[in-house]
This record gives structure tokens, sequence and C-alpha cells, in this order.
């Protein structure tokens, strides 16, 4: 429109336009007296301000004046004028995460979990100090930058203190989003965070909300149906991706995923986010796993490079020197090199074992024809060790697992004999073999893990170009 242009504010000068809703504007600005400050400003006119409103607003400015975290939007000031209220924050150059969806179509399993990681650090925070945003939705979760992505909460008009369970009647946040229990009973607590959590990783995974819909009559349709949330099969997502889905778009609150449960499931993964102690914790087990080495302890050594690794991929994004970061990913390969070595010794010593444990395990076998159940089990810790033996290590640890969680019920039951000598036995021996497989999964995945940050960087780089 000729002649329009954005409010005047006397340290600033405001410049281009980031986005708008019902009562509020965004803009790019620059600190007058220091040019290289870029900040972003909403801008909220008094006339647009209803009771609630105001309440909002309020409620945005005393969290944000109070929660400081790495991933959550900073705001550095606010003032006001007889026209507008200013909120000035912190300069987000990436856009937000549905703009970012949207231009990807969707994102891999690898990016997803560091963005996961990131939002689940900033919930850990909040909740913590007891506030729940109630209006998740990837249009308020922002990318702070281009070359080093980090996602930033924003967006505190609808956020509450919930202290213990208190419950709140009045509706909030977007239809698409919203926890089943807000648009049903519109009786709910913090756990629809949660929910929405899910949404932001359904959408991210496949492309689209499970609830999304061509009209709003067919949104709240399927909102208000009893039905369970059923994931695509495509593209195909990992065991815990899909385990931390499913527990999260759980219909009824009280049978979601708790906060706790979801900030220590093994998908989200909090121990290892990129952080100043990454490198140390590393470099401390790297020096336990060198004195074993040279002791000839060599399993052991084996898991304890395998326990450094899971800390060098977050030390790895976490350092911005690049000569630092060159000389860790060289240390890094120096480690994995060695970690294969010893995989093979180690693994020449277990199929030994496993040999040996085929004969007492038959035996075993036949002194429980007796105990139909025992014999099951017995047969699906063969199965274990066979798949084991043909190299299928997740089939082999679901199998052994299946198998030791029969087996360990079993022992408890089985009175003092040779039976039960043999059965305890056989539960070390499967256990000791599943451990192991769990350490040589993990050997590896320091490489995909370090190819996600990378894509990350070069995903958040390409929706740039498309913008």
């Amino acid at each position: 429109m000729a002649g329009w242009a954005p409010p005047r504010l006397s340290d600033f000068i405001l410049t281009d336009k980031l986005g708008s809703g019902t009562y509020a504007t965004v803009y790019k600005a620059y600190r007058r007296h220091n040019t290289r400050e870029v900040v972003a400003i909403k801008c909220v006119s008094k006339k647009s301000l209803n009771k609630a409103s105001v309440e909002n607003l309020l409620t945005e400015i005393e969290i944000l004046k109070t929660v400081h975290h790495p991933h959550i939007l900073e705001l550095k000031d606010f003032q006001w004028d007889r026209d507008y209220i200013f909120l000035i924050t912190e300069y987000c150059a990436g856009g937000d995460l549905s703009r970012f969806i949207r231009t990807r179509r969707i994102l891999p399993e690898k990016v997803t979990q560091i963005f996961l990681q990131q939002l689940a650090s900033a919930l850990k925070f909040l909740y913590e100090k007891n506030i729940s945003h109630l209006d998740l939705k990837p249009q308020n979760i922002l990318l702070s930058s281009l070359d080093r992505p980090h996602l930033k909460l924003a967006d505190f008009g609808f956020a509450q203190h919930m202290i213990c369970q208190d419950e709140y009647q009045s509706l909030r946040g977007s239809p698409l989003y919203m926890a089943p229990e807000m648009v049903c009973s519109k009786h709910y607590d913090a756990r629809v965070d949660l929910w929405s959590v899910g949404v932001i990783l359904y959408e991210a995974l496949f492309g689209r909300a499970p609830f999304a819909s061509r009209s709003f009559s067919e949104l709240e349709e399927k909102i208000r149906s009893n039905q369970s949330i059923e994931l695509p099969t495509r593209p195909q997502v990992s065991r815990e991706c899909r385990d931390l889905l499913q527990r999260l778009l759980v219909r009824d609150p009280d049978q979601r995923i708790s906060f706790l449960d979801f900030f220590s499931h093994p998908f989200v993964d909090l121990e290892h986010m990129p952080c100043a102690e990454s490198l140390q914790k590393a470099t401390a087990f790297v020096v336990e796993a060198v004195e074993k080495d040279g002791a000839g302890e060599h399993a052991a050594a084996l898991t304890l490079y395998c326990r450094a690794l899971e800390y060098f991929i977050p030390a790895l994004h976490y350092e911005t020197d690049v000569r630092r970061k060159e000389a860790i990913r060289s240390k890094v390969c120096q480690y994995v090199s060695r970690a294969e070595e010893l995989k093979v010794v180690v693994s020449s010593n277990n199929k030994s074992l496993l040999q040996q444990g085929i004969s007492s395990r038959e035996l075993l076998k036949e002194m429980s024809q007796d105990k139909p159940r025992l014999f099951a089990a017995l047969d699906v810790a063969s199965a274990a060790v066979a798949k084991d033996e043909e190299g299928m290590a997740t089939d082999a640890l679901d199998l052994y697992q299946q198998s030791l969680g029969e087996l360990i019920l079993m022992l408890a039951a089985e009175s003092a004999g040779r039976r039960r000598e043999l059965l305890h036995a056989e539960i070390q021996g499967l256990m000791k073999r599943a451990e192991f497989l769990k350490e040589q999964m993990k050997t590896y995945d320091w490489k995909s893990q370090s190819l996600g940050q990378e894509m990350l960087t070069e995903s958040v780089q390409s929706s740039c170009s498309l913008q």
C-alpha cells in the first residue's frame, strides 16, 4: 500500500515485516547506535487489545523476562508509546519451523531428532519452573540462524504457570495442534503440550499433521473421534521414534506419556545434547578405554570407546572453532578404527562362547520337557543366537530381550537343583551377549548422527535458498 510505514521507535530502525497476527506485527530492526545489532520487534497495537489479549501480553512479558535458555527466544526489552507496545527480542534469521518443513516437504529422522532434542530441553526448563506453553506449533518455533541452526521457542501469549495439577477451561492455541481434551472437554492441564509435541514430530517426519483436514468441520470431527492415531508406513522411522510418537499421540491424557518419561525417552536422549561438557565427558571415557585396552581387557575397552563416541558426536556439533573441530574429528576417527579392531577380537571370543552355550542350552531344553513355557523361552533364545550368528544384530537383540524376560521369571520360580544352575548360567550368557550387541550397535552410530548434523545445516541453507 502506498505510503505504508512501520511504527516509529526512537532507538531502532524498523525494516522488513517478518509476520503479522490478530494483535501484532513483527519487524526486523536495527539499533540506531549499534548498527551491528539486529533484533525483531513485535508491535502490538493498543487499539486491538481487549481484556484477554492484555492479560496474554502481560503473561508473555512476565515469562520471557524471567526465563533464559538457549532454546527459548530472548526478550531483550519492552517499550511503549501512545499507540503501541513493543517487545524487542533476538532476531531469528532462519524463519519458523512451519516454513522450513513446508519448503523441505519432510525432514529426515536424524534432523528431526536434533530439533526435538532442542525443543525438549526448552520444555524441560519450563517444566521445572511450572510453566506450560499451551500453544506449541511449528509457527511458534523459530530457527535462530542459517549456519548453525538452533530452535528457539517463541510466542508465550497463551503460556501459564501450571502449579501441580491446575486445570484451565478456556480454549487456547491452534486446533490442528490442540490436544483432544482441550476441544472435547475444555478441561486440561500441562499435558496438552506433550500432545502438541507429538503433532509437531509427526508433521516434521511425514509432511502433514495427523488431523490435516480440508475444512474446520472435518478437523473437529477427527479431533472428537475415538480412533487412535495411525502412523504412516512411509517413510520408515526407527523403533524408538515410532514408540515416542505412539506414546505422545494418545487421546486420554492419563494414558499419554508423562513429562519425566518424555524427557528420559531414548529418542529424545537429552543426556547427549551438545553442550560445553560433552568433550570433557568423552575424554574421560577415552582415558579409561585406553587403560583397559592396554591391560588386554578388550570387551571393557570396546564398551568405553562406544560410550566416548556418544559424547564426541555432540562435542563436534557444539564446537564452533574449525581447527578444534577438525582435531576432534581426527581423534574420533582413530578411536573408531580401534573400536573396529576390538570388535573383531571380542566377536571372535563371543562366538566361541556362543558355541559352548549351545550344548548346555540343549541339555536344559531336554530337562524342561515338563515346563512348556520354559521350553518355549529357550527356543526363543536359540533363535536369538541364530540371528546373532547371521549378523542380524537388531533382530537378535529383540529375541534376546524376549527370551530373557521369560527366563528371569522362570528362574525366580525354579527350585534349587541342576536345572536351576543351568538356567542361571544360560541367563548370564544371554545377558552378556545382549549387552555386547547393544554396545556394538552404538559403535558406528556416530557416523549417521554426525551426518545428521551436517544434513541439518544443509537443510537450513537449502530452505533459505528456496525462500
